[in-house]
């Protein structure tokens, strides 16, 4: 039991971080976003100093890897996943290329990873998929 609240506790704090770094990229109520210039390096520093993640290691990765990678990582349940994956979304949708073409990809990546985990259809997921799939064969 005690195993139990530890993991769900690490869910629930990835889930928060993620949450908050999307508040901080992207704006909020009390919060005014972070230029798009700079999103995707503030979201590679806050991902590795606040959830422990080299966000260029990650998107370096295969998604065979990246799949093994999170599933180590603990607090990445399916949700947080796809969570990581609209922000990379996100961000790709709204930089130039190269980078966005990186993002865009790993965003890919990780929505079919919570497709294969979840075992579950998402009306909103694959709306982000053909989002995604259609701006990669567009660029």
């Amino acid at each position: 039991m005690e195993q139990r609240d530890y993991l769900l506790r690490e869910i629930e704090k990835i889930g928060a971080i993620i949450r908050a770094i999307r508040q901080r990229l992207f704006g909020g109520a009390d919060e005014i976003a972070i230029t798009v210039d700079n999103q995707a390096e503030a979201l590679k520093e806050m991902m590795l100093s606040e959830a422990f993640i080299d966000l260029d290691e990650l998107l370096a990765m295969d998604a065979a890897a990246t799949d093994e990678y999170l599933a180590g990582q603990n607090g990445f349940n399916t949700e947080n996943i796809e969570l990581l994956a609209g922000t990379l979304a996100d961000i790709g949708l709204n930089t130039s290329q190269p980078a966005s073409f990186v993002m865009l990809e790993k965003a890919l990546q990780l929505y079919r990873i919570c497709s294969l985990r979840d075992r579950t259809y998402s009306f909103e997921r694959e709306a982000a998929i053909s989002q995604i799939m259609e701006t990669l064969r567009a660029g």
